[in-house]
């Protein structure tokens, strides 16, 4: 049924290296063409007019400047509800200083997990699935008898109580010589398997990529169709996210424009920007642009997405020790605001869509970040809260 393959594929690795030294701001404006190439203003919209309590703009702008910088090298960043703002800043790609796109598309991590959890709870409002009914029933054979009943409920937030499976490395550097092999999603979920639960379904909320590799599983098995496609049908092209896909398996590139993604390993940027995301399948392998992650925020809030039925189970945080999230997305606090949202990373890119719960303010943001599987608080803190300021 699925078109992603199942052999390994493997290219010579090739390492993009700065060798200035420490990725410092006044090593990266090594010669003077470098420094005019890095000094590229942003490219940025006025907050519409009018409005109270619009975004921070002078916050907003002032993230902006001076990309590339130590942590990043482009920042794509769009606010919108009560006041808009969008801008843009950094380079495209560091070896010829070209300015950074503000329609690039990115690898959007996991926020692919909210386009999952919306493919979930559309079948749920077609009747042809049961958020009460158990993994054991839709995917027979798929656990072994270690494993209590687990609902796709548990699945959708996170309190499976699944394992975390194989994986190519724990970190970037160990990621990084292997980025062009494939391990399948299957292999991911076998392994999660061989370990046994790590706790009783519903007795605790543990995030991870597990519980959406299952969910896209019995999404192909419910409906005869590939995950991508139900994604396509049911989000993408509803909300008219016409530059958002998935890629083709093992495929390691980002078709169309894009800016570059680098990672800092020992001190200097390697170019990180072609790698093999199919074992993150529907649980981080999206491939977006901003403004077609503002149409998904946008189109799952409203409720034009979803019924309010299955659209409230995005906001339902369950109820055991320390739970913060939902279907999908994550509850947390800016400026005594309550804000839902989803993080996501890969390695060169992080990206972030949020929300108030009335779309009052929204915001998205892909960042090619420096490290951007470790410094997420701080990107947000730098790109998305100022958004929440007023």
């Amino acid at each position: 049924m699925r078109r992603r393959a199942r052999t390994t594929v493997l290219a010579t690795a090739l390492v993009l290296a700065f060798t200035a030294g420490p990725l410092a701001a006044p090593a990266l404006a090594a010669t003077s063409a470098d420094a005019t190439a890095f000094a590229a203003p942003a490219s940025a919209a006025p907050a519409s007019e009018g409005q109270h309590g619009g975004p921070d703009v002078a916050a907003l702008e002032k993230a902006l400047e001076g990309l590339p910088d130590k942590d990043a090298t482009s920042a794509i960043v769009r606010v919108g509800g009560k006041g808009s703002w969008h801008g843009s800043a950094g380079v495209r790609d560091l070896r010829t200083g070209a300015k950074a796109l503000e329609n690039a598309r990115f690898r959007a991590g996991s926020t692919t997990k909210a386009v999952t959890a919306a493919v979930v709870l559309k079948l749920a409002a077609e009747g042809r699935i049961d958020l009460d009914g158990t993994v054991q029933s839709y995917l027979p054979g798929l656990l072994t008898d270690a494993f209590e009943p687990i609902t796709v409920r548990q699945l959708l937030n996170y309190t499976s109580g699944l394992q975390g499976g194989k994986s190519l490395g724990d970190t970037v550097d160990e990621e990084y010589p292997h980025r062009f092999e494939t391990l399948t999603p299957e292999e991911v979920v076998a392994s999660s398997v061989a370990k046994g639960p790590r706790h009783a379904p519903g007795a605790a909320q543990h995030y991870g990529n597990i519980h959406y590799l299952v969910l896209a599983m019995l999404i192909e098995k419910v409906t005869g169709d590939t995950y991508e496609h139900q994604a396509a049908v049911k989000v993408f092209k509803p909300l008219g996210m016409r530059h958002t896909s998935f890629p083709d398996g093992p495929d390691p590139r980002i078709h169309g424009p894009h800016n570059r993604g680098y990672e800092d390993m020992d001190g200097k940027l390697v170019d990180v920007t072609e790698w093999n995301m199919s074992d993150r399948w529907a649980a981080g392998d999206m491939i977006s642009t901003a403004a077609d992650m503002e149409r998904l925020l946008v189109g799952l809030f409203s409720g034009r997405l979803l019924p309010q039925p299955q659209l409230k189970e995005m906001f339902t945080v369950p109820d055991v020790p320390g739970a913060r999230y939902g279907a999908a997305l994550e509850r947390f606090e800016v400026n005594g605001r309550e804000i839902w949202g989803k993080t996501g990373a890969r390695p060169g890119y992080h990206a972030v869509l949020a929300a108030t719960r009335d779309l009052s303010r929204t915001v998205v943001y892909s960042v090619t970040a420096t490290s951007a599987k470790e410094d997420g608080l701080a990107l947000a803190q730098r790109f998305a809260f100022p958004a929440f300021n007023s």
